[in-house]
């Protein structure tokens, strides 16, 4: 599917069709497990260009749809992207890398080692302009007046956010544990390969990103702290997506219980169940105006998925997960 175009995207508003590829084809670059990676120099030259542009103020009230993978996140930034205000870029993460330099985790652009966590310490003025005249940029082609980036793994990066951006606004979507762990391992099954005798799947080039998660994001959190050992040995997708699934959950519920009116949890079993009552409150926590097509489009593809059993998990991992289950209402 190019872009996340549809028939039903398409026949509900045409003209964002632009937006989305513009998007596909100039900004978000295409990733290691995907097609069409031949466009990543024209992307990359594409920057060089928006870097020489000027830019006198930052980029004001952007939407970032943060979470785990595999949550829902996807369907729901393309729903957002049909709003007749919006410009969506779907995992920009070749801007990013191209703007920061230390921000591939997966090894889609860069064999020096990415990072999870980013802090305004780690921001200086060029990395700043850099994002902000992408940003700009996008917006201008597109002749959009916000911009969503759906960009789930930047839930560790609020502090840096916030020190680029004017007034950011965070879209945390959580989804049942079970369901989002057995939708990785199906993930990597279905796209797995080998390349030249190194693994490529969710976990990027030889497992760099579960690498990467363990030693920056996992070994700060509390809740690891006393089986780190039996973490560093897991080898089995489901275990490796609770481990995902539990960190990325334990800090949105740090994030949520801050006193922060930019942060916006929703469940995705909500969003299924109730898309116009949902999809009305997040439309209202983002400062967009009401746009009935985008109500009347998520009605239309939001559909309940098949419900999964419970896996047999690590039993080090095992009452982690359940404990971030009930915790999440689940």
């Amino acid at each position: 599917m190019l872009a996340q175009l549809t028939t039903k995207f398409v026949l509900a508003r045409p003209w964002k069709v632009w937006s989305r590829l513009l998007a596909y084809f100039v900004f978000e670059g295409r990733p290691v497990m995907t097609r069409g990676r031949w466009i990543n120099p024209l992307v990359f030259s594409g920057y060089k260009i928006w870097n020489s542009l000027p830019t006198k103020t930052s980029v004001k009230n952007p939407i970032f749809i943060l979470g785990t993978g595999r949550s829902g996140t996807t369907v729901l930034g393309t729903i957002l992207a049909l709003h007749r205000d919006v410009g969506y870029l779907n995992e920009p993460k070749a801007m990013w890398h191209a703007a920061l330099k230390d921000d591939d985790v997966i090894g889609s652009y860069s064999k020096t080692p990415g990072r999870f966590k980013m802090y305004a310490s780690d921001l200086n003025a060029e990395k700043s302009n850099r994002l902000s005249r992408s940003y700009r940029a996008f917006m201008r082609l597109s002749l959009s007046k916000r911009v969503v980036d759906k960009y789930p793994e930047l839930i560790f990066r609020i502090p840096f956010l916030n020190a680029i951006f004017e007034d950011p606004k965070y879209i945390i979507l959580v989804r049942n544990g079970i369901d989002t762990i057995q939708s990785i391992d199906r993930w990597s099954d279905a796209k797995g390969r080998v390349v030249e005798g190194m693994p490529q799947n969710w976990w990027g080039k030889g497992n760099r990103k579960w690498d990467l998660l363990v030693n920056q994001v996992v070994a700060e959190d509390p809740a690891f702290k006393d089986i780190m050992p039996t973490v560093r040995l897991l080898d089995t997708q489901v275990d490796m997506a609770a481990v995902e699934w539990i960190t990325t959950m334990n800090e949105a519920c740090r994030l949520i219980a801050e006193p922060r009116s930019s942060v916006h949890l929703i469940c995705y079993e909500s969003l299924v169940t109730r898309p116009d009552h949902s999809m009305k409150q997040l439309l209202h926590f983002c400062d967009l105006p009401f746009d009935a097509a985008v109500i009347h489009y998520a009605k239309s593809v939001l559909k309940r998925g098949r419900q999964n059993r419970r896996p047999n998990l690590h039993p080090a991992i095992a009452p982690l997960f359940d404990d971030t289950m009930r915790q999440l209402g689940y």
